[in-house]
């Protein structure tokens, strides 16, 4: 099969076929649209992990790097993102989402992946702070200083690689969280939109169907709620395998 006859696949529908239920060829059924819900759900799994994991590796770097300087520099600078911090942490994120995402007219994951940037760095911030505040006290760090190591030299060598573990871990529990949201702006109608295939746009779709096709429905949030329960469990493995009082 040409590659672009992959990528039309599951933007072919057929209306005969529409809430036909499994069968050769779609083990899955087809929903309202005469969509195979087998093809749809598996290309929307691209989709929805591509959103969450360059989500979680944006609000990954931004809040980190903003957290960690606060932690390091302290004083005015602290302050003040401390206070920022406390701003967005106010801001609803479905809230949010649905007031700020309501006026992008373009079809991209990017408006979504920027909202959750925007909205997620706060944690991470504050996870970042408080573990570069516990690392910059250690001895190996005040040894550093007196031998006249610099402040870029003190981040990077020392106090980064001590420090980065609890961003990872919240970071990866994060990711389910971020899969989800996408799901949920999608369903709202202000997140992706189509022609894009993704779970939440399938999930809004089946929802009118529910009780003549529940499998349309029953699939892409069959695939949403375990793809978001694995990143949660490897969230968890990774926290185990970083910190080894907690094996």
């Amino acid at each position: 099969m040409a590659l672009g006859d992959r990528l039309r696949l599951p933007l072919t529908c057929d209306l005969a076929k529409a809430q036909e239920g499994s069968q050769q060829g779609a083990p899955f059924g087809y929903d309202g649209q005469g969509c195979n819900v087998y093809t749809r759900t598996v290309y929307g799994a691209r989709t929805s992990v591509t959103v969450g994991v360059l989500a979680t590796l944006g609000v990954a770097l931004f809040g980190s790097v903003l957290g960690g300087l606060a932690g390091f520099f302290g004083g005015t600078w602290d302050s003040v993102l401390s206070r920022i911090t406390d701003i967005f942490f106010a801001i609803p994120v479905v809230l949010g989402g649905l007031v700020l995402l309501s006026v992008v007219t373009s079809n991209t994951v990017w408006p979504v992946i920027g909202f959750m940037v925007l909205l997620g760095w706060p944690q991470i911030s504050r996870i970042a702070r408080g573990s570069v505040i516990t690392a910059k006290q250690n001895d190996y760090v005040q040894a550093a200083r007196a031998l006249g190591a610099s402040n870029s030299r003190m981040l990077l060598r020392h106090i980064t690689p001590n420090a980065v573990a609890p961003v990872i871990v919240v970071a990866t529990i994060a990711l389910g969280t971020y899969i989800a949201l996408e799901a949920t702006l999608s369903y709202l109608g202000v997140g992706l939109k189509p022609p894009t295939v993704s779970w939440g746009i399938d999930i809004s779709a089946a929802s009118p169907y529910i009780r003549n096709a529940p499998h349309a429905l029953l699939w892409p949030s069959g695939a949403l709620a375990l793809t978001v329960l694995a990143f949660i469990m490897l969230g968890d493995a990774v926290r185990d395998a970083l910190d080894p009082k907690l094996r």
